[in-house]
């Protein structure tokens, strides 16, 4: 599928915010917008993560960007490098009415990307 790299970068800590703290990596490649199940690789070790690409349309954002957000990760990484490939499309890119839909669904697609690892809800 797809993989890219980058430096950890602060952007808004919105997903910080509701719940699924993401590192943002800002891209200028041309991937298709949308969540991906991912792998992510921080050094020498690679960490189950849940990705998506693109403009957050839900909060009119005109950054593209990539936020992974590393399953059962709890560290700073700003300013470190990743990689990040991308293994599997779950949904496209969807504005949605509210930060609590969105919660919503980030959950679901979070429980997606469980299943895919096999991996317990913590």
């Amino acid at each position: 599928m797809y993989k890219f790299w980058g430096k950890v970068r602060r952007h808004s800590q919105r997903g910080k915010k509701l719940g699924f703290p993401t590192a943002n990596i800002n891209l200028t490649k041309d991937i298709p917008e949308g969540i991906y199940i991912s792998r992510t690789k921080i050094e020498d070790r690679q960490y189950s993560s849940l990705t998506f690409i693109g403009q957050a349309k839900t909060f009119h954002e005109k950054k593209f960007l990539a936020e992974t957000y590393i399953l059962d990760f709890d560290q700073d990484i700003y300013d470190k490098w990743i990689s990040v490939k991308l293994i599997k499309n779950i949904r496209g890119n969807k504005k949605f009415n509210s930060a609590e839909d969105l919660i919503k669904q980030m959950k679901k697609d979070e429980q997606e990307a469980r299943g895919y690892f096999n991996l317990r809800s913590i």
